[in-house]
C-alpha cells in the first residue's frame, strides 16, 4: 500500500456537488442550485469554475432562474470573456422575447458586461429595443446606449446610437425621456466639448412636459439637465421657474434641492422689480424650512446649502430665523452649521432675539459649541453697528462667569470688536486686564497684549503686565512671542523714558536667544527702526490699522456663483468646486450663473488673442546622447553667472538724532555696528551704565557690515536657510497606554540641528513631574545632546512644549523600518515606552552638495545594484521648484540641463553617517509624474541601504504644495 491514499477521497466536494445539480433535469432542483451559486458568490468564493454549468440555465422560461443567472454573468463575464461568448445567442434571442419583461433584463445585463470581445454582437439587439414598442424597454436602452459608450466610445458613435439616443427625448413617456436625459448627460459629462444635449426651447418644452410624470429619480436628472441651460431672455427663464416651482412641495428632498438650484440660477434673469421676483422669494423659503425636519445628516446637507443660498440671496430666509435656533438633540456638527447661518442672517432687526439664543448657548456644557457661540456673539457686533454695544456687555456679563475658556474667546473677540470700533468700546480694559493671570491660550493670550500694547497709553501698569509676559518668553508660542514683541515697541514709542530697559530686552530675547527666524527678522526690523529713524518707527509701528471687514468668512462671489450651480451635490456640502476632489477629466467643466437681467455682460466668451511668441517655423531635430554623454557633458554645464547686486549706497540716515534705544545697539550689539555708517548713540551719558556688551549667538556672530545686511544676504554672505519641511505632530503615546500622559511630536532641522519637538499632555487627575527620555540604538546613533527640559510640572488638563536637541553620536543598531526610533519617556509616574519613524531627510546634512567633477567620477564608480528608479506621481511643481524645495530639505541641485524639452536635475545628498546620495530627476514639462533615479555610495560606517526611506522622502518633498 503506497502513500498515494492520503491523497484521494470519496468526497467530491462542494463545486462538484454544484455542477451536478445545475446539470439536473429538474426545474426546482436546478433553480435551487444556481441560488447556492449566487449565494457563495456573494459571501466571497470563487465559484467562476461553474461557468459553463451556469450558463447552460440560461434557456429557461423562468424569469426568477433567468435574473439569477444574469446576475452570475455580469460578476464572471470579465475574468471569463471566452466563455461569456456563449451567452450572446441567448440574449439576440431573449431581446426578442414576447415578454418586455425579459427584453429589459436582457439589454439591462448586456450593458453591464464589460467585455471587448461581445461587445460589437450587442449593437444589433440594442438597436432594436431603443426602438423597442415598450416604454420600459426603451427607458432600460437608453441607460444601456451610456454604459456601451464607458466601454466603447468610438463604436456607439459609428452606430449611430447618439442620434437614437436624442430622438429619444421626444419619446411620449416621460420615464423614457428622464432616461434618455441621464444618459446623455452621462456622456456629455465624460465628453464635454461633445455638445450633445443641444438644449433649445422647444426641447425644454418636452422635458418640462415629461417632469409632472417622471418618478423622483427621473424629475432630478430632468432638473439638473435643465439647470444647464441658459433662456434667451427673461420671459423665458420666469415661464421655466413657474413650471418648476411645484417640484419644490416634492416629498424628495433631492428633487427639492435640484428644484431650488434650477430657480437659484434662473433669478439671477430676473429684474427684482417684478411681482413675481417677489413671489418666487417667498416660495422658496417653506421647502427649505421643512428639510430642517429630516434626520440629522439630511438636515446638515441642507444646512450646508442653505449656506450658499443666504451668501448669494439672505432675503429668502431673513425671516426664518427661530428655525435656525439650536435643539439640545442636535448633534455638534448640525450645532455649527445653525450657528453659522443665524449669524449670517442677523440684522437690525433680529439681533435681539439673536444675541438672547448666543448667551444661552455660552453656557452650555459643550465646550466647542461654547467657543463658537462666543465667537459669533463678535460676529454679531461687527456685522451689526447698532448691536455692538449690546454685544460687548454680553461678553462682559460672560467674562464674569470665570469659565476659563468663555474668558479666553470673549477677549479674543473683544479684540476685534476694538477694531472695528476703535476708541468705543476702551472702558472694558480694566474689566479684562483683571482675567490676564487666567489666559493660558496663545491666541488669548496674544489677544490680551495686542490690546495692552495698542491701548499703552491708557494702561497705567502697561509695562508691568507685559514685563510679567516677558519673563516665560521662551516657553511662549511663536504667535505670542511675535505679538508680546510688537506690543513693547509700541509700549516704548508711547513712553520712552520709562521702558528702555524692557524693550532692551525683549529685542536681546527675540535676535540673539531665539531660533525663530520669523521673530528675529522682526526684532532686527525693529531695531534697526529704532535706531536710525524714531519718526519713521512711530510712523511703521503705530499706523492708523485698517478698519476689519464685517464678512471674512463669505465665499469669494465667482466660487460661490459656482457652488449655487451644483447645489444638491458634494460640491455644496464640501463648498468646494467639482475640480478639487473629482479626479480625472469628469466634473471638471466650470459653471457659472447667467448674467444678471440688465446687464450687459456677454454670455460668449471673448476670443481668445493669438500667442505672442510664435514658435519657429521648422525645428532641426536633436538626438537625445546616451547617459554617459550627458553625463560627460556635466562638466561643460553652466549653472548660471552669479546675479550682479549693484553695491549697496552708504547709509544717508541723520545719525545726529537720539537714539531711542538709550545706546541699546552699542550695548547690546557690543562694537559691531560701526558698520552702520557711525555711532548710534545719541548721547554717552544716556548710553552709560548698561555693563558689558552682550556677547552675539554663534550663528550670528559674522560682522553685521550693514546691520540687517546679514540677515538677508546682502553683504554677500550665506542667507538665512529657509528650513527644512517638517511634518504635522502626530499621537506617539496614547494617554490610555500611558497612565494619562500623551506624547505626540515630530522632528525637525533647524540651523544644522536636529530637534525632536513634543507637546505633552496631561490627561490624569495628578501633576507629573521628572520627566528624562531615552533612546534605544537605532540604524544612525540618533540620540539626545541634551536632556529633555519641562520646566515647570505638567498640571491636569495642561500641555507643555519640549524641544529636544538631538544628534547621531549614539551607538548603532539597524532597525527595521530604518528609520524606527524607540524611545522610553520617565516621569514620577512609571516609565513609558513607545516608537517612532523620523523622516530621512532629518539626516541630510548641510554640506551635501558635491563638486560636479566628483559627482561624475562618483556616479561612474557606483554598481548598477545600488542604484533604483521609481517615478514621483501627480507632482505639478517645475524644475525651479522642485530644486528650491528640494535644496531647502539639503538636497542640492548639483546640474541642470534641458534635453528636448525634458529638464534633467543631478542632485546630491549626504547623511549625516558620511553616506553620499546621488540622483537624476527627469521632468518633463506638462507630465505631473517625474522619474528619479537614485544611486548610493557604501557607508563607511556598515548603515543598511537608505533607498526606502529616501525614496519616499523624494516624492513627499517634491509633492508638497506649501
Amino acid at each position: 500500500m503506497t502513500d498515494s491514499k492520503y491523497f484521494t477521497t470519496t468526497k467530491k466536494g462542494e463545486i462538484f456537488e454544484l455542477k451536478a445539480e445545475l446539470n439536473s433535469d429538474k426545474k426546482e432542483k436546478k433553480k435551487e442550485a444556481v441560488k447556492k451559486v449566487i449565494a457563495s458568490m456573494t459571501v466571497g468564493k470563487d465559484v467562476s469554475a461553474l461557468f459553463p454549468d451556469v450558463v447552460n440555465c440560461m434557456q429557461t422560461d423562468n424569469l426568477e432562474l433567468k435574473k439569477l443567472v444574469y446576475l452570475y454573468l455580469m460578476n464572471y463575464a470579465k475574468s471569463q470573456p471566452d466563455m461569456a461568448i456563449m451567452a450572446v445567442n441567448t440574449f439576440v434571442k431573449d431581446c426578442e422575447d414576447p415578454n418586455p419583461l425579459i427584453r429589459a433584463l436582457a439589454v439591462r445585463t448586456m450593458g453591464c458586461i464589460r467585455v471587448d470581445k461581445i461587445t460589437e454582437y450587442l449593437c444589433e439587439p440594442l438597436r432594436k429595443c431603443l426602438k423597442d414598442e415598450d416604454p420600459y424597454v426603451r427607458k432600460t436602452a437608453a441607460v444601456c446606449v451610456a454604459k456601451l459608450h464607458d466601454i466603447n466610445a468610438q463604436l456607439v458613435e459609428d452606430q449611430g446610437f447618439l442620434d437614437t439616443l436624442k430622438d429619444l427625448i421626444s419619446d411620449s413617456n416621460p420615464m423614457v425621456v428622464a432616461n434618455a436625459v441621464a444618459a446623455l448627460s452621462e456622456i456629455a459629462e465624460s465628453h464635454p466639448n461633445s455638445n450633445l444635449l443641444d438644449l433649445n426651447p422647444q426641447t425644454i418644452n418636452k422635458l418640462l412636459t415629461a417632469l409632472n410624470e417622471c418618478t423622483e429619480w427621473g424629475q432630478i436628472f430632468i432638473l439638473d439637465c435643465l439647470a444647464n441651460y441658459s433662456p434667451k431672455d427673461d420671459r423665458e427663464a420666469q415661464s421655466i421657474c413657474e413650471r418648476v416651482t411645484p417640484r419644490l412641495s416634492h416629498a424628495n428632498s433631492a428633487v427639492v434641492l435640484s428644484a431650488v438650484k434650477v430657480l437659484m440660477k434662473f433669478m439671477e434673469m430676473l429684474s427684482k422689480d417684478l411681482d413675481y421676483y417677489g413671489t418666487l422669494l417667498k416660495k422658496l423659503a417653506p421647502p427649505l424650512v421643512t428639510l430642517l425636519s429630516a434626520e440629522p445628516e439630511l438636515q446638515y446637507v441642507a444646512l450646508r446649502n442653505i449656506n450658499l443660498i443666504v451668501q448669494k440671496r439672505p432675503e429668502i430666509l431673513k425671516h426664518e430665523m427661530k428655525v435656525f435656533f439650536v435643539k439640545y438633540n442636535d448633534p455638534i456638527y448640525v450645532k455649527l452649521e445653525k450657528l453659522d447661518i443665524m449669524i449670517r442672517l442677523a440684522s437690525q432687526a433680529n439681533i435681539a432675539q439673536v444675541l438672547a439664543e448666543l448667551k444661552e448657548y455660552a453656557t452650555e456644557v459643550d465646550v466647542d459649541f461654547v467657543r463658537k457661540a462666543v465667537r459669533a456673539i463678535g460676529r454679531c457686533a461687527i456685522k451689526v453697528e447698532q448691536s455692538a454695544e449690546r454685544c460687548v456687555s454680553t461678553l462682559l456679563d460672560l467674562i464674569q462667569t470665570k469659565v476659563n475658556y468663555v474668558v479666553q474667546e470673549a477677549i479674543v473677540v473683544i479684540k476685534d470688536i476694538f477694531r472695528k470700533y476703535p476708541n468705543k468700546y476702551e472702558s472694558v480694559i480694566a474689566t479684562l486686564c483683571e482675567n490676564l493671570d487666567s489666559l493660558d491660550e496663545p491666541e488669548a493670550r496674544a489677544a490680551m497684549i495686542w490690546i495692552v500694547g495698542e491701548y499703552a497709553e491708557r494702561i497705567d501698569n502697561a509695562d508691568e503686565l507685559l514685563e510679567s509676559f516677558l519673563e516665560g518668553f521662551h516657553d511662549e508660542s511663536t504667535q505670542v512671542q511675535l505679538q508680546l514683541l510688537t506690543a513693547i515697541v509700541k509700549l516704548f514709542l508711547k513712553k520712552p523714558t520709562e521702558t528702555q530697559e524692557l524693550v532692551q530686552q525683549v529685542l536681546s530675547l527675540a535676535t540673539q536667544d531665539s531660533d525663530n527666524p520669523d521673530l528675529r527678522d522682526r526684532g532686527y526690523i525693529y531695531w534697526r527702526l529704532l535706531s536710525t529713524d524714531p519718526v519713521a518707527a512711530k510712523e511703521v509701528v503705530l499706523a492708523e490699522k485698517p478698519l476689519i471687514s464685517e464678512e471674512t468668512d463669505l465665499i469669494e462671489p465667482t466660487l460661490l456663483d459656482e457652488l449655487i450651480c451644483h447645489i444638491g451635490t458634494l460640491a455644496s456640502v464640501y463648498h468646494k468646486p467639482p475640480s478639487a476632489f473629482v479626479e480625472g477629466s469628469r466634473g471638471v467643466q466650470h459653471k457659472r450663473l447667467p448674467p444678471r437681467s440688465g446687464s450687459n455682460e456677454s454670455t460668449e466668451s471673448p476670443d481668445v488673442a493669438p500667442s505672442a511668441t510664435a514658435q519657429p517655423a521648422e525645428q532641426q531635430p536633436a538626438v537625445i546622447p546616451s547617459q554617459g554623454d550627458l553625463l560627460g557633458d556635466l562638466l561643460n554645464l553652466d549653472l548660471g553667472p552669479p546675479v550682479n547686486v549693484p553695491p549697496i549706497p552708504s547709509s544717508t540716515v541723520q545719525m545726529g538724532a537720539m537714539d531711542l534705544l538709550g545706546g541699546g545697539l552699542d550695548s547690546l550689539m557690543g562694537d559691531e555696528t560701526e558698520g552702520l555708517g557711525g555711532d548710534l548713540s545719541g548721547s554717552p551719558a544716556i548710553g552709560a551704565g548698561y555693563g558689558t556688551p552682550a556677547v552675539m549667538p554663534t550663528s550670528l556672530n559674522a560682522p553685521l557690515g550693514g546691520g540687517l545686511s546679514d540677515l538677508f544676504d546682502l553683504a554677500g554672505g550665506m542667507g538665512m536657510p529657509s528650513g527644512s519641511y517638517v511634518a504635522p505632530k502626530t499621537i506617539w503615546l496614547p494617554a490610555a497606554k500611558a497612565k494619562g500622559l500623551e506624547i505626540s511630536g515630530t522632528f525637525s532641522r533647524r540651523m544644522g540641528h536636529i530637534y525632536m519637538d513634543l507637546s505633552l499632555m496631561n490627561k490624569a487627575m495628578q501633576v507629573m513631574t521628572d520627566f528624562a527620555i531615552q533612546f534605544n540604538r537605532n540604524s544612525f546613533g540618533m540620540a539626545p545632546a541634551a536632556p529633555l527640559q519641562v520646566n515647570a510640572p505638567l498640571a491636569p488638563n495642561q500641555t507643555i512644549e519640549a524641544s529636544l536637541p538631538l544628534n547621531t553620536v549614539g551607538p548603532v543598531m539597524k532597525m527595521d523600518p530604518l528609520t524606527n526610533l524607540q524611545v522610553a519617556v520617565k516621569n514620577n509616574i512609571d516609565v513609558f515606552y513607545f516608537s517612532c519613524l523620523y523622516p530621512i531627510n532629518m539626516l541630510f546634512v548641510e554640506d551635501g552638495k558635491m563638486d560636479r567633477q566628483i559627482f561624475l567620477a562618483t556616479w561612474k564608480d557606483i554598481p548598477n545594484e545600488n542604484e533604483v528608479q521609481f517615478q514621483i506621481k501627480d507632482c505639478h511643481l517645475n524644475a525651479d521648484a522642485v530644486t528650491n524645495k528640494l535644496q531647502s530639505n539639503n538636497i542640492f541641485t548639483v546640474a541642470k540641463r534641458n534635453v528636448e524639452g525634458q529638464d534633467m536635475l543631478y542632485q546630491s545628498l549626504k547623511l549625516t553617517n558620511g553616506i553620499w546620495v546621488l540622483a537624476e530627476l527627469r521632468i518633463q514639462p506638462g507630465n505631473p509624474n517625474y522619474t528619479v533615479i537614485i544611486a548610493e555610495m557604501q557607508s563607511p560606517r556598515g548603515i543598511p541601504t537608505c533607498f526606502p526611506g529616501i525614496r519616499s522622502n523624494f516624492e513627499e518633498l517634491s509633492n508638497l504644495r506649501t
